[in-house]
């Protein structure tokens, strides 16, 4: 990039609204009471977890098909905290809606808060000219319970912008998550 990364992020969030809602710097704390941080970075941007989740269950011993998914096989919690079993996985999604630039590729990955307590946040590239909220999938590899707060950072993106245009973007093949809203299950 030929300008400082923060100052680009800012410039095509609010230009060009790349990341929306957007925040300017790192927020820490809110009314006084501490934060896992989310908003620019020194090369990124960290992105919060939104109050939806859908935790993963093996109530109905159903097989996991990503070609078949069985929307059975999770729970739906709205909550500002969401409790992973042991073991187990939840998506989420963020609160910003993303707006990819035809020469960008975005790349997630996990804050090491939670990667410290044993959650690993996965997420597929943003490729050029994705549009829409990211689907979050949180693993808790311990054997313990674990808690994902949401209005807070769970990850950061990282923005990598090429010197020449993408010839077939996910807009222009019709990718199959182009504006999606909310936690995303997969489609076949």
């Amino acid at each position: 990039m030929s300008i400082k990364a923060d100052r680009w992020i800012r410039e095509m969030s609010e230009n060009h609204g790349m990341i929306e809602p957007y925040q300017a710097g790192q927020v820490r704390e809110a009314d006084g009471k501490k934060l896992i941080s989310y908003g620019t970075s020194s090369y990124g941007y960290d992105v919060r977890c939104s109050r939806e989740f859908k935790v993963f269950t093996n109530i109905n011993s159903a097989t996991v098909d990503p070609k078949n998914f069985d929307e059975g096989s999770f729970v739906d919690v709205e909550n500002d905290v969401c409790i992973i079993p042991p073991n187990s996985f939840a998506l989420a999604s963020t609160m910003e809606y993303f707006r990819i630039p035809s020469d960008v590729l975005v790349v997630c990955l996990g804050k090491s808060t939670y990667a410290r307590c044993g959650i690993i946040v996965n997420v597929t590239p943003l490729e050029p000219e994705w549009e829409g909220h990211v689907t979050l999938e949180f693993s808790n590899t311990t054997t313990l319970p674990a808690k994902i707060y949401a209005g807070e950072g769970v990850a950061q993106m990282l923005f990598f912008q090429s010197d020449e245009q993408c010839e077939v973007t996910y807009k222009k093949r019709g990718g199959k998550y182009q504006g999606q809203r909310g936690v995303t299950l997969p489609r076949s």
